[in-house]
């Protein structure tokens, strides 16, 4: 069965177009502090994750445009990066575990450099269209759990006054818009809305009933015992499987051993 989101992928477009409109409004303001050109791609080295609505608009507009060799060298790119984001994520894990402040830990993370996968070799990128929240409104100034943020090569002085974009409510509401596509699922997964995933994970994930946990749970084969107990060679008392007769114990026994397997009230025994 196909997966059909449209109805929340026009909802997401939504949030898109809201992005988009807060960008051009402070860069109007902002003169020429707002430096976002072409073939910058200062923030295309970011460490961040994206909500399941984004993750799963991101792969559809990525399954659609790409496929042959061009895809497979996206692919290629997703699984590096993911590496590097999976070992940048544990030894931020391991950092707050030695007692380092959750203040330090979100600045090493503000300060890490994964390459998008989606960042091509003349420093474009290949779903420039398609591109999440956070790329939009990178370049201007933006507030993060209460705490200011600019890009680097922007001319925005720390310290200044200047029109902000509050991610925080973005990020809320592609929150919300999640859960919401979750809830609409008959999902075993209750956290489902929850997830977030870096945009090399978003690309490799194969969004499918599996995955969304549409389906039942697939249960794990269980040996059949008296299958195979039926197909043994006959055997004596003490030996295990035999294709001789038990006048030839004599001869094996010390080199022989069989498992025996208990039933319900009695362990299992080694002879």
């Amino acid at each position: 069965m196909a997966l059909d989101f449209t109805e929340y992928f026009k909802k997401y477009e939504t949030i898109i177009s809201e992005a988009d409109a807060a960008f051009q409004a402070v860069r109007s303001q902002a003169g020429n502090r707002v430096r976002c050109k072409e073939t910058c791609s200062d923030c295309c080295h970011a460490l961040f994750d994206l909500t399941l609505i984004e993750a799963l608009y991101l792969n559809h507009h990525f399954n659609q445009a790409y496929s042959g060799l061009t895809r497979s060298r996206i692919l290629e790119r997703a699984d590096e990066a993911d590496r590097a984001s999976y070992r940048l994520k544990r030894e931020m894990f391991k950092a707050s575990q030695g007692g380092v402040s959750t203040e330090e830990i979100l600045l090493q993370a503000a300060q890490a450099k994964v390459r998008c996968p989606l960042l091509n070799d003349d420093d474009l990128c290949d779903l420039y269209a398609f591109r999440p929240v956070t790329c939009r409104i990178y370049g201007v100034p933006t507030a993060i759990g209460g705490q200011a943020h600019s890009c680097r090569h922007s001319g925005f002085e720390p310290g200044g006054k200047y029109p902000t974009v509050f991610l925080d409510k973005l990020q809320d509401r592609l929150y919300l818009l999640s859960h919401e596509l979750a809830g609409s699922l008959k999902t075993r997964y209750r956290e489902l809305g929850s997830v977030l995933v870096p945009v090399s994970m978003a690309l490799l994930t194969a969004y499918d009933e599996d995955y969304l946990g549409l389906t039942a749970p697939k249960a794990e084969p269980r040996p059949d015992f008296a299958a195979a107990a039926l197909k043994e060679p006959a055997k004596s008392p003490e030996c295990g499987p035999c294709d001789k007769d038990a006048s030839a114990c004599a001869s094996c026994k010390e080199k022989s051993f069989s498992i025996t397997i208990g039933g319900p009230d009695k362990g299992g025994k080694e002879d």
